[in-house]
């Protein structure tokens, strides 16, 4: 039997502490991941827009997801509805980014809460309008009410024109994956 200090790990130790560091010019990883080096990623739009999600979607949740029983599709679709006369699924489908057969769940979905309805247009008897209905209505109301206090939250880390200057520049790259 071999003598090993008794702070040596054994070979066959499994532990963090007995593994051999392994040299690849790389950082060594921090206890919290925050502190990763992005490496090319810092230069990769894509991967910032997805860090913000992360961060806005958690705001959303709290302030309007969970408060109000909706997911983020649930309440584009509502705030737009509210915002738009003589609203075509077509319409909803190119705005929302989703399929027509997404679209149609999310408006099954919406239907049976009560919150939409679809009726037939009035200009063209085969298409369909979809409308909130006054139940829809409210949510509506509401879930602006409620967008102010989740927009407070950023208010820490954007100055006002920074705010907007974020929303125009997100609004600018969208436009650019539209055409594409």
């Amino acid at each position: 039997m071999s003598e090993r200090p008794d702070d040596a790990p054994a070979a066959d130790d499994p532990s963090p502490s007995a593994a051999t560091p392994v040299r690849s010019g790389r950082r060594a990883a921090g206890p919290r991941a925050q502190e990763l080096d992005e490496g090319a990623l810092g230069g990769v739009l894509g991967y910032h827009i997805s860090q913000a999600v992360v961060t806005t979607l958690g705001l959303f949740a709290r302030h309007v997801g969970e408060p109000q029983d909706l997911r983020p599709v649930e309440f584009s679709l509502l705030l737009l509805l509210q915002s738009n006369e003589q609203v075509t699924p077509k319409q909803l489908a190119q705005t929302l980014a989703l399929s027509a057969p997404n679209l149609t769940i999310l408006l099954d979905r919406l239907q049976e809460r009560g919150v939409i309805e679809r009726v037939r247009s009035d200009s063209d008897r085969r298409s369909q309008n979809v409308l909130l209905t006054a139940a829809g209505a409210e949510l509506a109301q509401r879930c602006v009410e409620l967008c102010a206090t989740m927009e407070q939250d950023l208010d820490d880390c954007l100055t006002p024109g920074e705010h907007l200057l974020l929303i125009e520049l997100l609004q600018k790259v969208t436009r650019h994956g539209r055409r594409s």
